[in-house]
């Protein structure tokens, strides 16, 4: 998915990737610093580095490209969508939360794919085409503290009814965890799980994946609950000391 949007935009912009050396799922907005990155060049203006998605942000606008002045920060696409509850975990909507912390309009995209499909059969076309329409808004919009999330139906664009702008969804699991035997006889454990979508009436991004849409998520850096603020307010005679 990379590799076929980052084909597609060199035809209208200057593209630099930095990508993770391997799978990164589930990474979130981890860093690495235990151990010390490498980095390693693939051709012009491209490079892998075997850390996480957001060390590679931070590698390059920091110190890779530190001297291109970037548009746009594009994470993805992503095969498997990240939508609900699920952007919590992604490591792609993560990469663009760190562009967006280093001060650069930021979007994640991903194609919600059928696992079981073969990735040749994938319709990344279509993620593309949705990409473009969102560059083209972004680049004439404030995007202060605020990054965007797309996920996009792995259908053919004919398919697609559309764009919708949503907000976030509840995904919860069942049968999380899976439990079985190693050949030796010990335990292990997978974390899994199968998704239920719970309470994703119109306007949220499951809504609108689901009736073959694709969906358009503003998010923000600050996770402030601000209503609760007052509520504690009322309980300072506990919290003081």
């Amino acid at each position: 998915g990379l590799i076929a949007l980052k084909n597609h935009l060199e035809k209208s912009y200057n593209v630099f990737t930095v990508a993770p050396v391997k799978e990164q799922s589930c990474s979130s907005h981890s860093i690495t610093m235990n151990y010390p990155l490498r980095v390693f060049e693939y051709g012009k203006n491209i490079f892998a580095v075997d850390g996480t998605p957001t060390d590679c942000i931070m590698l390059a606008v920091n110190k890779i490209f530190k001297k291109i002045k970037f548009d746009i920060l594009i994470s993805g696409i992503n095969r498997g969508g990240n939508l609900g509850d699920d952007i919590t975990y992604s490591g792609t909507v993560a990469a663009a939360m760190e562009g967006c912390l280093l001060k650069l309009k930021s979007l994640a995209v991903s194609l919600v794919v059928d696992f079981d499909k073969q990735p040749q059969y994938l319709h990344y076309d279509s993620g593309i085409y949705f990409v473009e329409k969102v560059i083209d808004v972004i680049k004439k919009i404030d995007t202060e503290n605020c990054f965007f999330n797309l996920n996009v139906p792995d259908k053919p664009l004919n398919n697609i009814k559309g764009l919708q702008v949503t907000k976030q969804g509840k995904r919860t699991y069942k049968d999380v965890i899976v439990e079985n035997t190693d050949p030796r006889g010990k335990k292990y454990y997978w974390i899994a799980g199968t998704p239920v979508s719970t309470g994703n009436g119109e306007g949220t991004d499951l809504f609108a994946i689901e009736n073959d849409f694709a969906s358009l998520t503003p998010l923000r850096l600050d996770l402030t609950e601000y209503k609760y603020i007052e509520i504690l307010k009322n309980f300072n005679y506990m919290l003081d000391k």
